[in-house]
């Protein structure tokens, strides 16, 4: 799996292949690539094709949860009596997907039971019908970066997720040394075959902009400085 730093790389020794005297920094070749990354990710998702990946996905294997209120959850008409459970810190940055953030599994930590995805209004309608207490299925939505799960006891989730960001330090405790792997050193979920045409979108899009004449003629000015 390529890492960010390999990638970034990559772009910049064909940018300047082409044009030696251009300055690229990192963080603007990294915008560029989340750009055309973000497109083709929706892409793949729509066309079910990232499910099957096994490496593109990260186990969170323990998240804890604490109770909330039902008009944080999105679900004031809930009758009462429904006790609402959510991840007690936000979770990293996940990759969206063509119907939002790419999730492949939320179930207890043991893996006996996997709940399954909805909406909070689509929550609240079952609610509302005779037959949901003959239902025993265990639902959850993800909101604001949190999971919530409603009618549940449990105190901890397992979670596994296309991270976009590292997660090596989101289940250490509070008060620990946090301190997660470098941005640029971690691998980029996406697989090999759509990263090479990422970086040859990003490779195109960068030779295109330092062709256009700056007002300026001084190097110095480069619109990609």
């Amino acid at each position: 799996m390529t890492t960010l730093r390999e990638s970034i790389s990559r772009v910049k020794t064909v940018f300047k292949s082409v044009n030696e005297d251009a300055f690229l920094t990192d963080r603007y070749v990294y915008s560029v690539i989340k750009k055309y990354a973000a497109a083709l990710i929706r892409r793949q998702d729509n066309e079910n094709k990232l499910m099957q990946y096994d490496s593109l996905f990260e186990v969170l294997p323990y998240v804890e949860l604490k109770e909330v209120d039902k008009i944080e959850a999105d679900c004031a008409g809930i009758k009462t009596g429904c006790k609402i459970m959510r991840t007690r810190k936000k979770l990293p940055k996940v990759h969206d997907g063509s119907t939002g953030p790419i999730f492949r599994l939320v179930s207890s930590i043991d893996g006996t039971y996997n709940a399954r995805q909805t909406r909070p209004q689509l929550y609240t309608a079952m609610t509302k019908s005779s037959t949901f207490k003959y239902n025993k299925n265990v639902y959850w939505w993800y909101k604001n970066g949190y999971i919530y799960i409603p009618a549940i006891q449990w105190e901890a989730v397992s979670i596994e997720g296309m991270f976009a960001e590292p997660t090596d330090g989101f289940c250490k405790e509070d008060g620990e040394d946090t301190e997660c792997t470098v941005m640029q050193d971690t691998s980029f979920n996406i697989p090999d075959y759509i990263m090479a045409e990422i970086e040859q979108l990003v490779q195109q899009e960068l030779i295109t902009l330092g062709k256009i004449p700056s007002d300026n003629s001084d190097n110095s000015q480069n619109i990609l400085r």
